[in-house]
Formats: C-alpha cells, sequence, structure tokens
C-alpha cells in the first residue's frame, strides 16, 4: 500500500531540449485544460534552444544588440505575456513551467513568487550553495549574481511560465542584453559557483524534491512519451466534442 504524504497531486515531466514557441503553445492549452478541471497540476521541466524572451514590462533599451544580430547567433527572441524584462534561456539550463491551480493553495501572488524561489534556494542547497533573495527583486541570487530568474503569468488563479534556473549554462549569452534589466548586478550558474559542470538529471531530481516539500504535494513523474500521449489523448477528445457539439447545433 503506497502512503501519500500529501492531499494535492501533481505531474512532472523532463522535455529535454524543446523550441521555444512550441512549448509555449503546449502551456497556453495546458493552461486551458487546468482552468477546465480536465488534467491535475503541472510541472513541465526542459532546456530550451537559444532564446531571448521579453516580458511585459521589458524595456528594448535592455537588449543590447538587434534582433537581426541576435538571430545571426542562432537565437530566436519573442516578446511573451509573462511578468518581468528580459532573458536569455538555452541549453544547460532548466526552465520550470509549473501549471498549478492556486485555488488549491492560496490565493496569493507574491506567496507564489516567494515560494518559486524557496525551491530553488533549497535546491543550491543540495549543492552546498547558500542562495538568496534580494530585496525589491525577483530572483535567486549566489552573492551578487543571479543565478535563477522568475517571470509568471496568472490569470484565473491558474500560473503558467515559470523560473530558469542556470545549471551549465554558456553565460556568455547574457552579454548581449541587460538581464530583467538589472544593470547593477551579474549572472552565474551552478557550473561557474562548483568549478565544474552539472548532471542536468540531478538536479531535476533535486528541484522535483523541493517543489514538493515546498508546496506539499504528490508528484507523479511520467516519462516524456508517455505524458505527450497522455495531453494528445485530450486533446483528441476535447476536439471531438467540439465535432459533436457542433454537428448537434447543424440539426
Amino acid at each position: 500500500m503506497v502512503i501519500l504524504k500529501y492531499m494535492k497531486q501533481l505531474i512532472s515531466t523532463y522535455l529535454r531540449r524543446t523550441d521555444y514557441k512550441n512549448i509555449w503553445d503546449l502551456q497556453k492549452q495546458l493552461f486551458e485544460f487546468r482552468a477546465e478541471n480536465r488534467i491535475p497540476d503541472i510541472l513541465l521541466l526542459n532546456e530550451h534552444n537559444h532564446v531571448y524572451t521579453i516580458g511585459k514590462s521589458g524595456n528594448g533599451n535592455h537588449l543590447l544588440a538587434s534582433e537581426d544580430e541576435l538571430r545571426v547567433t542562432g537565437a530566436e527572441v519573442f516578446y511573451t505575456d509573462r511578468g518581468g524584462d528580459i532573458t536569455y534561456h538555452g541549453p544547460g539550463q532548466i526552465v520550470g513551467y509549473p501549471i498549478l491551480d492556486l485555488n488549491n493553495y492560496y490565493l496569493d501572488t507574491h506567496k507564489y513568487l516567494r515560494d518559486i524561489e524557496e525551491v530553488l534556494i533549497l535546491t543550491l542547497k543540495d549543492f552546498q550553495i547558500h542562495g538568496t533573495r534580494s530585496d525589491g527583486m525577483t530572483g535567486v541570487w549566489v552573492g551578487n549574481n543571479k543565478i535563477a530568474a522568475i517571470g509568471v503569468k496568472i490569470s484565473r488563479w491558474i500560473t503558467m511560465h515559470g523560473f530558469a534556473f542556470n545549471v551549465n549554462t554558456d553565460l556568455s549569452y547574457f552579454d548581449r542584453i541587460i538581464p530583467c534589466g538589472i544593470f547593477h548586478k551579474g549572472v552565474t550558474s551552478l557550473q561557474q559557483v562548483l568549478g565544474h559542470s552539472v548532471d542536468i538529471a540531478e538536479v531535476n531530481e533535486s528541484i522535483i524534491s523541493n517543489f514538493e516539500k515546498v508546496f506539499e504535494v504528490n508528484i507523479l513523474i511520467l516519462e516524456k512519451e508517455d505524458f505527450i500521449k497522455s495531453i494528445t489523448e485530450q486533446i483528441r477528445q476535447l476536439k471531438e466534442k467540439e465535432y459533436i457539439n457542433v454537428s448537434k447545433k447543424k440539426y
């Protein structure tokens, strides 16, 4: 008999390397499914191909190269509906997208942001690194350098977008922007702090474990293929239902 520690349930999957636009579209679909209570809470983990994303409060002056110049480097540029300014995502960086119904947790945006920070601070602790918050800023820091950025969207108390945690990230890509619009601080990564590369799978495990503790939720881990199969089936059923409804209207 399996004894569950918490009442709430969540599914997590690691999607490996992905294109940003594909996962943004997936988030939107999952957001609607969660709002309709068709799926449980979700935590997507992945690494993106090189991309710069600009949030709703983004300032064009924080982009130090033209969009065309950035694309020459192989990076895409997207203006998104998340909060925050400009940031970079790429290989070696774990990007997490929690799709949660906060009605089952608390109706407090600030607490949600602090809890995401706490997950990442505890993850750093698992690697014997002291992570901190910075007054008036969202994210996680090691000394004067940012190691994790957070930018979210919350609508109807359903969350999307999330956090970016630098593990083995090529930090030179941050040279082309003012990350999160913060002029007076730098960026860092687990690799830079520890002096060696870190196994992404090990960091994913730590994030999931700490997410479970902080949000007091039981997490079921699905392989990418099983997760995609499950979501594809949800979409198929939804389309079938819509077709039936349209057919009924015709007759």
